[in-house]
């Protein structure tokens, strides 16, 4: 791959001479690919505005990044300014670099809501989102053409999958029994830290940065790809367990007047503060990808059965008379 990525990077030094006023405007888009926005809309969308909607997408987005997380940790690609110190890193990244968790990430997140509207202004306006924040990458020095090119690919074959069999995926589901529920949750969470560990420890043991990557390489990159994956299986395993539970109790509506549905979302990221707050303070930071784990299932499994069953018991929301995950508000 030297050799693709050695003319990439020409192609990236190239998108980033076309000037410095452009990354004000750079920064602000690719914060629209972010995870940290993503963390931030999702429980919105869920406590807020349609907690059906929120869960789906939710579900889907962890899923997606999941993935994401996974073929990083697989294929150990760099950063563009991680291989060619000619390329000014306008943002720093600490995990490997293919695929794009930006171009995959906005493609299912934005290509979701954009599903959910009949109309075709919608799906061009998605589409020049995630074109845009693909660009972001490119000249903020942290992707080649080809990590980009890997994230749409994956993004759009997952929210096809998402869109295509969610239903019937949701039907068979609910035909189980909770203990295997809960089991089946928490395989599918684990799996993906179990693969990288020992793909890490088997076919990449004693890995160290290659001579050919010139550039500012942070350290423990492989460290930082398994905490990573580590993470998101937590949030995983939280978010399936928590939706399932409060399934079984009779689901909660997201309805309500606009004080409500803002004192839920105020009430639900203060929930999330002290959470992550207490587990920085009760888990080392040697814990390593476990704290992460631990961390993240604490914060998804608040965000999905916690703080509904909270909003319910404090009047600030209501048991629906026969809504649930799949169809209503």
């Amino acid at each position: 791959m030297d050799v693709v990525w050695g003319a990439e990077s020409g192609a990236v030094r190239w998108v980033q001479g076309w000037g410095s006023w452009l990354e004000p405007f750079m920064q602000a888009v690719t914060a629209l690919g972010a995870q940290a926005l993503f963390i931030a809309l999702l429980p919105l969308l869920f406590w807020s505005v349609h907690a059906g909607l929120g869960a789906r997408l939710s579900l889907a987005l962890l899923g997606s990044a999941t993935v994401n997380a996974v073929v990083k940790a697989l294929l150990y690609a760099p950063r563009p300014y991680w291989y060619d110190p000619g390329i000014r890193p306008l943002a720093t990244e600490s995990t490997f670099g293919a695929p794009s968790g930006h171009a995959q990430l906005s493609t299912t997140f934005w290509g979701y809501l954009a599903a959910q509207s009949a109309r075709r202004a919608v799906w061009a306006g998605a589409a020049v989102l995630v074109a845009l924040i693909c660009l972001s990458r490119l000249y903020l020095g942290v992707h080649f053409f080809t990590d980009i090119a890997l994230g749409l690919a994956l993004g759009a074959l997952l929210l096809w999958l998402a869109l295509r069999y969610e239903d019937a995926l949701l039907r068979r589901w609910r035909a189980l029994s909770l203990p295997v529920q809960l089991l089946l949750a928490a395989v599918l969470s684990t799996a993906p830290v179990a693969l990288v560990a020992a793909y890490q420890a088997v076919l990449r043991a004693g890995w160290s940065v290659p001579e050919e990557w010139a550039g500012a390489v942070p350290p423990d990159v492989a460290g930082e790809a398994l905490a990573h994956t580590a993470a998101l299986g937590g949030g995983l395993l939280g978010a399936v367990a928590g939706f399932t539970v409060l399934d079984r109790r009779g689901w909660y509506s997201a309805d309500g007047s606009l004080i409500t549905r803002a004192a839920r979302y105020v009430t639900g990221i203060t929930g999330v503060l002290v959470i992550w707050a207490v587990v920085r303070l009760a888990v080392p930071e040697t814990a390593g990808a476990v704290g992460e784990y631990i961390g993240y299932l604490l914060i998804s499994l608040w965000a999905a059965l916690g703080a509904p069953e909270l909003f319910v018991r404090l009047r600030m929301a209501d048991r629906p008379d026969r809504d649930r995950a799949g169809a209503h508000a």
